[in-house]
């Protein structure tokens, strides 16, 4: 079956946000050491969803930030087909399971898997595909389960998300209350940059800012 031509569109709009953070990345640190410690590895795009101020260059809340390996939109769902998807027990084409008690819509209305939680700890190069590329240093959880984040060079959370990417977490405000896609008004999208997902009937959101990964710093 063919993908719609607005799904295309979005995986080019992602593919070419995510070359310009690799040749930013490439520019900027090379292909040599870093520093004698660490080197910069490329490796397959990836995607973080964090919660945090745009401001914010550190912080100890990266516990709640998830972590996707494949980019999750061309593997997603459009809101208007829930009914399909509910009829194939929460199955998606691509293969993963829906949540009723957690679930997650993208900027054009695709119902998108969960990222896997907790984000692990490394160094992580990470742009939003405009000007900065910074390294994101994401540490082992501490006794009471808190990861502490950072961003190296004085670069914010805002400098490194992708604007044009908008992710949202949607979960039931009480036991037993509906939260189902369906209920969601697909006329608001697609989203534009930095908007906030819309709000859907008996469903608490969460907006998350999304960081494309384009590389990892490792022990040399």
């Amino acid at each position: 079956m063919n993908m719609p031509q607005r799904l295309l569109t979005r995986i080019a709009v992602c593919a070419h946000h995510a070359l310009v953070g690799v040749l930013a990345t490439i520019l900027a640190l090379g292909a040599t050491p870093v520093s004698a410690e660490a080197t910069f590895a490329r490796i397959q795009t990836q995607y973080i969803a964090a919660l945090s101020d745009g401001s914010a260059t550190s912080g100890s809340d990266a516990q709640a930030w998830g972590l996707w390996a494949v980019d999750p939109g061309p593997r997603g769902v459009w809101v208007k087909d829930f009914a399909d998807l509910t009829a194939n027990d929460g199955v998606a084409p691509a293969g993963w399971q829906f949540d009723s008690k957690g679930w997650w819509i993208e900027e054009h209305g695709l119902i998108m898997e969960g990222p896997s939680f907790p984000l692990p700890a490394g160094k992580y190069v990470v742009t939003g595909g405009r000007e900065v590329t910074s390294v994101l240093t994401i540490e082992a959880a501490d006794g009471a389960g808190k990861q502490a984040w950072s961003l190296a060079d004085g670069a914010t959370i805002h400098d490194v998300t992708h604007l044009r990417c908008r992710a949202a977490l949607y979960t039931p405000k009480a036991d037993g209350q509906s939260c189902t896609p369906d209920k969601t008004p697909t006329h608001v999208f697609p989203m534009g940059p930095g908007t906030a997902m819309p709000s859907v009937e008996g469903c608490s959101k969460r907006d998350y800012q999304v960081l494309i990964v384009v590389g990892m710093m490792v022990e040399s």
